[in-house]
């Protein structure tokens, strides 16, 4: 059953002829600009651009009284279900057919300096606010951002699950990024975090005038979304890329910071050390991507801790790394291939390894199908190391 998937998975691949797919300038994944909206989004904002008057023009007189300089609200959503099959002994089958989330936000500026984000999220029947800030952006140099959103740790994190080209964020930016956090964090947090952040693109190089260095440094509670600080502590996270060609960045992270939680046994509070850092590549151009990166993780799992007898397991080290290259086929058809490999322990015996391959179906910008083949080699499995997985994805937008 396993050599069937296998090959099948590469087949599928060799079926496919290459040509370059059609260039969308709407949206560069991994930034900070706002997603394209869904056709039902799209009517609504006409409509309410055509509703407000246009912004004046001169310096607008500051106060509590003044309406105009706002631009009109931008609305949108999405949702993406998902299927996946197992055949790894004890999983039963796999999860099957699941709502992976859906997620609906509007943003828009004020002043023409301040851009603001809300975005909501439901997983299941429990809906959670994702995003909700406000940014000063007069200046490409420096920016001024308040509230509630992604942590800028390594390139994938800010990806929007649309541009990710898998089923799922890779290993060790899940874990190091607080995507279901390796020290205890909840998935809900989806890589986010409250705080405030500096970021901004310096010095204009080259005949095309590209930045050579963007850096991010933000200041967060270290508890994940929705909640206060624990301990009055702060996470500091921060990043420093260089762009030698244009659309080429090499990066650098770093956080230092900690996280509050209890344990599974007697429910003790325990305050674990986040110190992680990365470094990684990536390219996006046209409709060609690649990326690459390491991350390594120093502090103790909550889980670690036994409050029963007082002891602490695990090595208290955990690192990752992957490589992903995305291939344009057709103005349709995008295919990515991945190698994920992440280890709990920072030791090869802890290691698990996915080799995937996914062939994005985007037939609108507002409708794409993801088939996603993996192949699972599990060190630390007991139970069955070496297995295949089979990931079926719908993504709307609306």
């Amino acid at each position: 059953m396993k050599q069937f998937f296998t090959l099948i998975s590469a087949a599928m691949i060799l079926a496919f002829p290459l040509s370059v797919m059609a260039e969308d300038e709407d949206y560069m994944p991994g930034t900070d600009a706002p997603e394209p909206a869904g056709f039902i989004t799209e009517l609504l904002n006409e409509l309410l651009e055509r509703a407000l008057a246009p912004q004046p023009d001169g310096k607008p007189k500051l106060g509590r009284r003044l309406t105009d300089y706002v631009s009109a609200p931008k609305f949108g959503g999405y949702f993406i279900g998902t299927y996946k099959y197992s055949d790894q002994d004890g999983a039963g089958g796999g999860e099957g057919f699941n709502q992976r989330f859906i997620r609906l936000y509007v943003d828009g500026t004020i002043l023409k300096d301040f851009s603001y984000r809300i975005q909501m999220q439901v997983n299941g029947s429990s809906p959670h606010m994702k995003d909700f800030f406000v940014e000063w952006a007069h200046w490409k140099e420096m920016k001024v951002k308040v509230g509630q959103f992604k942590r800028p740790f390594t390139f994938e994190n800010p990806y929007n699950p649309w541009d990710v080209g898998l089923g799922d964020y890779s290993q060790s930016v899940r874990r190091f990024a607080g995507i279901g956090d390796y020290n205890g964090e909840v998935s809900a947090t989806g890589g986010r975090d409250q705080g405030v952040q500096l970021q901004g693109d310096l010095f204009p190089v080259g005949r095309d005038k590209h930045r050579l260095l963007h850096y991010q440094l933000g200041v967060f509670n270290g508890q994940g979304i929705n909640t206060g600080d624990q301990n009055g502590r702060k996470d500091i996270i921060g990043t420093l890329q260089v762009q030698p060609l244009k659309d080429l960045f090499i990066g650098f992270f770093g956080w230092t910071g900690d996280f509050v939680g209890k344990t599974a046994t007697g429910g003790q509070t325990v305050t674990v050390d986040r110190n992680r850092w990365g470094v990684g590549v990536k390219y996006e151009h046209g409709d060609w991507s690649a990326r690459a990166e390491y991350v390594h993780s120093q502090g103790h799992k909550i889980a670690d801790y036994d409050h029963a007898d007082g002891t602490v397991s695990g090595t208290g080290e955990a690192d990752g790394w992957y490589a992903a290259v995305g291939i344009p086929c057709t103005p349709w058809l995008k295919t990515y291939l991945k190698y994920d490999a992440y280890r709990d322990q920072a030791a090869w015996s802890s290691m698990k390894t996915m080799y995937s391959v996914a062939p994005n179906f985007q037939l609108h910008k507002n409708l794409m199908f993801q088939l996603q083949y993996n192949y699972v080699n599990d060190k630390s499995s007991s139970v069955d190391s070496h297995y295949n997985e089979v990931w079926v994805e719908t993504y709307v937008r609306f």
